[in-house]
């Protein structure tokens, strides 16, 4: 819970501040565009993404448990953030952020950093694909130039107002899109110190400015724009507007957990550290409340800008600081010329975000997945597109965790040993065991899934032996449905007058059982180490009875 700039400040060489120092002024470049159009896309003025890369990416360094995390808006939020403006407004953006702060910072408390990695790889791919597909849906508009009042929220909506416009397309807006979509791809090839975001803008701005083209501008859409930082301001709350956005803040907080845990995992191949996953969130926490009081969105850890600050020799959380301050200076010298930007470079900056965000060679592989994979991932990402992000992520982690319980319960089985010549020849003891002894092994987790076959299989049985022997060497783990179909097992033993002997039982299962009271209504002696073992005490269970020989159970 130690942040992790404390921890790299104790061998800083100047020689590493130097690398960071420069790290953080490529990648404060590098956001700067990046912050104006994701502020936009979600529905706020361009300052906004600015004042989160500012106060949101300081806190995240200052605090996280990162070397080398850049914090900032990302396009995870943008259809978020854009949702809780349609329906509460700025101030409810506000407030529920600051509850996605307070829930991240509990979460990291309380050590639940780890419990991220528990979310299946064809939800985040699923769901964080659908949302690219809404961001390259939502700059259709800007990047033709068409002439719209309002763009409808829903997917399908929106792509029927698309196209009952498309006569309004503006030639000048194209030309100008089509141009920084080219300028971004072949600009790497020709330099990779200054990012293509910032000279595509720059070079289309100015074709802009010379021809005087009839496209649409940040200025046009968003009059004059403040170049400075906000007073702090603490948004009135009370009981109502908690109960009306504590749902959003929690999809906020998931959502911002997961988006930059996975950064820091990216960043630890990267740079070959470990991340603090519980700090880091404390952090993002902290972050996304001071960034909401100063005017801000929410902030997570942004992949894009952390790769980039690793690739110039950032190695410490100095860069990212490095990478706040300095966007701070050029949001005070640069925002008055912010205005001439052509939208429609904005909308094609968006489009390339969204095209390398979305995971699609994950639906090339979709026919090699297993099939229970593949619909999770579908299901995610349909649901995400046409639905709702938080019920896409409902219904993906119900839906992974229904599958999952069928994958173990398909794993546990449940074997009659005696019937095969072959494992009657791994049973040492074998020539001693009596006709009266029935020998069952469970094998896998015995848990809710899986109990209802075991259920099946017991009912099946048609005579009853003297002694049941069942033996528990590969059973991990038991729950409480686990322990309900051993308690009806010995139910109808008690009915039938058979004895039941568990053999080889791990030391998990020993004690569930042993908390249940179990072992002491079957008795102690009933509970065996080994293999002889338990045979020597069913014999002596059987000559004690005297009865006749009574067939063995049946093979399952």
């Amino acid at each position: 819970m130690i942040p992790k700039l404390f921890t790299c400040l104790r061998d800083y060489s100047k020689e590493q501040f130097l690398k960071d120092f420069a790290a953080g002024i490529i990648v404060a470049i590098i956001a700067l565009p990046l912050s104006i159009a994701l502020a936009i896309a979600s529905g706020v003025s361009p300052e906004k993404g600015l004042i989160t890369a500012i106060i949101g990416g300081f806190f995240v360094s200052l605090l996280g448990g990162s070397r080398v995390q850049i914090g900032g808006p990302t396009g995870a939020f943008v259809v978020i953030v854009y949702g809780i403006i349609q329906k509460y407004g700025l101030s409810g953006l506000t407030i529920a952020t600051i509850i996605a702060g307070v829930f991240l910072i509990l979460m990291g408390v309380f050590k639940l950093g780890s419990m991220i990695k528990f979310i299946p790889y064809p939800i985040t791919t699923g769901f964080t694909s659908g949302i690219a597909v809404i961001i390259f849906s939502s700059q259709i508009k800007d990047f033709f130039g068409l002439n719209m009042n309002k763009v409808p929220a829903d997917f399908i909506p929106k792509w029927t107002a698309y196209f009952e416009n498309f006569h309004t397309i503006n030639g000048e807006a194209i030309m100008l899109g089509g141009l920084s979509i080219l300028m971004m791809s072949l600009w790497p090839k020709i330099n990779k110190k200054i990012p293509s975001t910032l000279v595509a803008i720059i070079f289309v701005t100015f074709i802009s400015i010379l021809l005087k083209l009839d496209v649409a501008t940040i200025g046009s859409g968003f009059g004059e724009i403040s170049s400075s930082l906000a007073m702090p301001r603490f948004p009135h709350i009370d009981l109502n507007m908690i109960q009306e956005l504590i749902m959003p803040g929690m999809t906020i907080a998931l959502l911002g957990s997961i988006e930059s845990l996975l950064s820091a995992v990216v960043a630890d191949g990267m740079v070959g550290g470990n991340h603090r996953s519980n700090i880091e969130l404390v952090g993002q926490g902290v972050a996304n409340i001071f960034s909401s009081i100063f005017g801000g969105i929410p902030v997570t850890g942004a992949i894009a800008r952390t790769a980039a600050n690793i690739k110039n020799g950032a190695r410490t959380p100095i860069s990212g600081i490095v990478h706040s301050i300095t966007l701070l200076l050029m949001m005070l010298i640069l925002m008055p010329y912010v205005k001439f930007i052509p939208m429609t470079a904005l909308a094609a900056i968006l489009m390339m975000v969204a095209y390398h965000m979305g995971e699609w060679h994950a639906f090339r592989e979709l026919s090699k997945s297993p099939k229970s994979d593949a619909a999770i991932l579908l299901t995610t990402f349909f649901l995400t597109v046409l639905v709702d992000l938080v019920v896409a992520i409902e219904v993906g982690m119900v839906l992974a965790a229904f599958l999952f319980m069928k994958r173990m319960a398909d794993v546990t089985d449940f074997k009659y040993l005696l019937e095969d010549d072959q494992i009657k020849d791994d049973i040492p003891s074998y020539e001693n065991v009596s006709n009266n002894i029935a020998f069952y092994e469970i094998n896998g987790p015995f848990f809710f899934g899986a109990a209802d076959k075991f259920i099946q299989v017991i009912k099946e049985v048609e005579t009853s032996p003297k002694v049941l022997i069942l033996k528990m060497k590969n059973v991990p783990v038991i729950d409480a449905t686990g322990y309900a179909a051993l308690k009806q097992l010995y139910d109808m033993n008690q009915q039938s007058g058979t004895e039941l002997i568990l053999m080889e039982i791990q030391e998990l299962p020993l004690r569930i059982l042993e908390n249940y009271g179990f072992l002491e209504m079957i008795g102690k002696d009933h509970v065996c180490e080994d293999l002889d073992t338990a045979i020597e005490r069913a014999n002596r269970f059987v000559a004690d009875e005297g009865v006749e020989t009574v067939q063995p159970l049946p093979a399952i």
